[in-house]
């Protein structure tokens, strides 16, 4: 009798991942590896530079696409072909299989590093001039697709704001246990919510540029890359901080990400605001209430 994971989400035969691949790229020639470390998506290795990505049929959601992150790599490449990103090389569909080939980026996802100091604040730094380079795209062709719209297109940042404080202080209560500052977390919503504009700008984000996307080269631990804009979304630029959960690192993210310009108050608002926020959902899943100190820092920049 068959695995029903196994029934219900294939690996595909070496046969049937040349074939693909080959329709694409036919000088490819041998599949190396089945990555499975994907939550939501399977890639297969090919060669030494090649990868057949496909989507686990059992994992879809509305907001995983392969689709979509062929239309922003393709975005990407077009307009910026210094930021490191996959290049697509073919797309398409054969009966219930959907896939993308891509170039494989080098080195390996920093999940799989441990990097301390200077080589830690190097990479994450890397990593914030790519996304600023990424959040600079024209817009336009992401405003007008349709891959962009519906639940996943905040056009309201400040409404969108007060319903995840409103979800977040209903499950914490007005002093978690824990909790040692001298106001609530209702008044601390109050305070961020009073200090937003009413009217932001928003771009296509990558979702989730952290420790499973951003990949490292082996060598030399400097930044490689970012792979992975299947849950790409529009929203406020920083929300693509919130993965790096460490003010140290979140920091050094900013510090790339505003080395070649400065960004507008409007945008420290926001930014201030989505890492308030960020820690009072972390103390959710972590069951304790946020370190006060960090806490009552980002307040004072409000």
């Amino acid at each position: 009798m068959k695995d029903i994971n196994t029934t219900l989400d294939p690996v595909l035969s070496n046969e049937v991942v040349l074939d693909l691949i080959q329709r694409h790229v036919p000088e490819a020639r041998e599949v190396k590896q089945v990555d499975e470390t994907g939550n939501r998506a399977r890639t297969y290795l090919v060669d030494d530079h090649l990868v057949l990505k496909t989507q686990r049929p059992s994992k879809i959601r509305p907001q995983t696409s392969l689709e979509k992150e062929v239309f922003f790599l393709n975005q990407i490449c077009a307009k910026d072909e210094h930021i490191s990103v996959p290049r697509v090389l073919g797309y398409g569909k054969d009966g219930d299989i959907e896939y993308t080939v891509m170039t494989r980026m080098p080195g390996v996802a920093w999940r799989w590093l441990q990097l301390e100091g200077e080589e830690r604040h190097r990479v994450l730094y890397d990593l914030g001039r790519t996304l600023r380079h990424i959040h600079s795209l024209d817009q336009t062709p992401f405003q007008e697709s349709p891959l962009f719209q519906g639940d996943f297109c905040v056009t309201d940042v400040k409404d969108a704001i007060q319903h995840s404080f409103a979800t977040v202080i209903e499950q914490l209560g007005d002093r978690p246990t824990g909790w040692s500052l001298t106001i609530t977390t209702e008044q601390v919503a109050k305070r961020v919510l009073d200090a937003l504009p009413a009217n932001v700008g928003t771009v296509a984000l990558h979702a989730n540029p952290g420790p499973p996307h951003t990949f490292v080269n082996v060598e030399n631990h400097t930044f490689s890359g970012v792979i992975d804009f299947g849950d790409a979304y529009i929203n406020h630029p920083a929300y693509d901080f919130m993965p790096w959960r460490a003010t140290a690192d979140q920091k050094s993210v900013f510090d790339g990400y505003t080395a070649e310009a400065p960004v507008s108050d409007e945008f420290m608002t926001v930014w201030r605001s989505v890492m308030i926020l960020h820690m009072l959902r972390m103390s959710i899943r972590n069951g304790a209430a946020p370190p006060s100190e960090a806490l009552q820092y980002w307040l004072s920049q409000m």
